[in-house]
């Protein structure tokens, strides 16, 4: 999968502990016309919630490999 310019990557499967502050800091610097593709180890089910709390839509994808959540502005 490749991201285009206005899709920025956040691989968070390597990252020690919670990446869940990592994660919010990324939606924070997002413009509305941009998408963030979050790539996980897991299903980040809690996540879902809080994204849709803030108003984003996301897609959650499953592959052999990890599991890809693309993110973005509601109604964008």
């Amino acid at each position: 999968m490749t991201a285009t310019d206005s899709e920025h990557v956040l691989d968070v499967r390597e990252i020690d502990g919670e990446p869940f502050g990592d994660i919010m800091a990324a939606l924070e610097s997002l413009d509305r016309s941009e998408t963030l593709l979050l790539l996980t180890s897991f299903e980040p089910e809690p996540l879902y919630g809080v994204l849709e709390q803030r108003g984003f839509t996301y897609e959650t994808t499953q592959t052999s490999e990890r599991w890809e959540i693309r993110i973005e502005y509601a109604g964008e």
